[in-house]
């Protein structure tokens, strides 16, 4: 449904445009230290408008804390924050009542939902929905950090944009096509302890991949060498140990052996697709007539998305590290 983790639990809520978009964090530890402040670089990287290629909508993504923090630091119950929506443009979605756009959640939400939905900008399949993400990664990495020494570190970086290594060659064609495009993004963690995740379906890979494609627009996700594994001999892929702490000549792995963080650094690599939204004129059908018509998008979307996930990856992956770690008994439930 719409929550995730076991100890360290995130509920999610909220429509593109409707009155706020929020998250609910069960199980954080009583005695972390939280402000406003500790959210703001995080979710200033998420933001539209302040790239070439984002959206031009902009919100200002202030978080409002509802509950769990007291006196700057958490209280050992739910945590409740919320993010006012104020740059809506919702007259931009009437003309699509009839029309489900390609690509969206539209025609299934639909079906699913009998109508009721609110189809205004994707309503609550829309990746405005991912500032509630960033906000809970923020809480995450916090408990992350004073976790382990050194501190474990998740940071994700943008490989390509259109199969371009040159990210403004990248966004380019796509400017010329006068469409969108998509994006590869690597994600990479270090110093994560060995032992976490548990076989068969807890496995470390298993969970993270089932909260990474639940970010929008993530079509495909591979650990350390992935695919790319099909195509070696046992003895390439095999990654030699070297000494007592698990470290090895190489990382085919991607850090995961068994479904279990073997010490090495984490590296998992997803596909992003290009934006549904798009002013290319396509066709799609019209549920009210039952005629296929040309359409074309309107309204303020992203040319590329990959341009915003690095931080929405980073936050998803350390939700479930810390959950992970948790469960471990790695983090203690009251901090000092």
């Amino acid at each position: 449904m719409n929550s995730l983790g076991r100890i360290f639990r995130v509920g999610i809520f909220g429509e593109s445009h409707g009155e706020s978009a929020g998250i609910v964090i069960d199980g954080c530890p009583a005695g972390l230290p939280l402000a406003v402040e500790d959210f703001l670089p995080d979710l200033e990287r998420r933001k539209g408008g302040t790239q070439k290629g984002t959206t031009p909508r902009q919100e200002e993504d202030k978080p409002v804390f509802k509950s769990g923090i007291f006196n700057g630091k958490t209280t050992g119950a739910p945590i409740a924050i919320f993010f006012e929506n104020k740059n809506t443009r919702s007259g931009d979605y009437e003309k699509q009542k009839s029309v489900p756009r390609p690509g969206h959640a539209d025609f299934v939400a639909h079906h699913k939902f009998g109508g009721f939905e609110d189809y205004r900008g994707g309503g609550h399949f829309s990746g405005r929905l991912t500032v509630a993400i960033v906000a809970a990664g923020v809480i995450a990495r916090k408990l992350l950090h004073q976790a382990t020494d050194p501190a474990i570190e998740v940071k994700a970086a943008i490989l390509e944009i259109g199969g371009e290594s040159n990210l403004e060659a990248g966004l380019q064609k796509a400017i010329e096509a006068k469409d969108s495009i998509g994006g590869v993004v690597e994600c990479r963690v270090n110093n994560l302890p060995i032992g976490l995740g548990e076989p068969f379906f807890d496995s470390v890979e298993s969970v993270i991949s089932h909260a990474v494609l639940s970010i929008p627009a993530i079509r495909a996700i591979e650990f350390g060498t992935g695919f790319a594994a099909a195509r070696m001999f046992g003895s390439e892929h095999n990654d030699s140990i070297d000494n007592m702490n698990g470290h090895t000549r190489t990382n085919h792995a991607g850090g995961v052996v068994g479904g279990i963080t073997n010490g090495n650094d984490l590296v998992f690599r997803i596909a992003v697709k290009p934006t549904s939204s798009t002013p290319k004129e396509q066709q799609t059908l019209n549920w009210h007539t039952g005629a296929i018509e040309n359409f074309s998008v309107k309204g303020r979307h992203d040319l590329c998305i990959a341009l915003r996930v690095p931080v929405v990856l980073e936050a998803m992956t350390a939700i479930v590290l810390a959950d992970f770690m948790l469960l471990e008994q790695r983090i203690s439930r009251i901090l000092h």
